[in-house]
């Protein structure tokens, strides 16, 4: 923790180049390399934070959270990266807001309901309120001409590509605003450790048989910025305790 006693934020990205652009804007990091990962600490707008990249899938991002819960302390996590847009009138460039997670990719049965999380008697973790609110409006600030939508986030540990895929989503999970591979998996751990987190994501395709398209042009060109740009506005937002 800080000397004044606030635990840092933790800002969590899947894709180096989103990392980076969230770095360019701390002018003190310092790097830190734990479990194959290099954690960066520094400062933003009187925040203490650390930044990360959680590489890719449930488990590696699982690994990471534990890490900034157990040897950083932080006191809220922020996830920002990209998702294949599945809801109606989710389309590619808008921002998608977390208020809850589920794996779609769990399945017990017939031992527990689809879904469900063995032993946790649920298949939906909620993100924090009051971060996710004020992720919604850095959003809006950040990205004024795109549309913030809020609402359920799917992950699963396969990258949805094919037209076939998410229909069967939207047709089973028809809430689902938008699917990745992280965020539940950053739900189920944070909390286990009663961490705050939130998401959001930018919408870079819409899971269908085009989504290999331009994913890394997109990421370079406008997710990147736009998640930096988000940060930014969040961490103005945020109190500093």
């Amino acid at each position: 923790m800080t000397p004044s006693g606030a635990a840092p934020i933790a800002i969590v990205s899947a894709m180096q180049e989103e990392l980076a652009a969230v770095l360019a804007l701390m002018p003190d990091e310092r790097k830190v390399t734990i479990a194959g990962r290099e954690f960066w600490q520094g400062h933003l707008h009187g925040h203490d934070v650390v930044a990360v990249l959680a590489r890719i899938g449930k488990v590696a991002a699982a690994t990471t959270a534990a890490v900034l819960a157990t040897r950083f302390g932080v006191g809220r996590v922020v996830f920002t990266g990209v998702a294949g847009g599945l809801g109606a009138g989710v389309q590619v460039g808008d921002a998608v807001v977390s208020s809850e997670f589920l794996q779609h990719d769990m399945d017990a049965m017939p031992l527990f309901p689809r879904h469900e999380v063995p032993l946790y008697g649920r298949s939906r973790f909620p993100a924090d309120a009051d971060l996710a609110a004020a992720l919604v409006e850095a959003a809006r600030e950040a990205m004024p001409k795109a549309r913030v939508h809020r609402g359920l986030l799917i992950s699963g540990d396969r990258f949805v590509s094919t037209t076939a895929e998410a229909r069967a989503l939207q047709a089973e999970l028809p809430d689902a605003l938008a699917v990745e591979m992280e965020g539940a998996a950053f739900a189920q751990v944070c909390h286990d450790f009663d961490l705050p987190f939130a998401a959001v994501r930018t919408i870079s395709d819409r899971a269908d048989d085009a989504a290999h398209g331009d994913f890394l042009q997109f990421i370079r060109t406008v997710a990147s910025p736009s998640s930096a740009a988000i940060v930014d506005a969040l961490l103005r937002r945020l109190p500093r305790s």
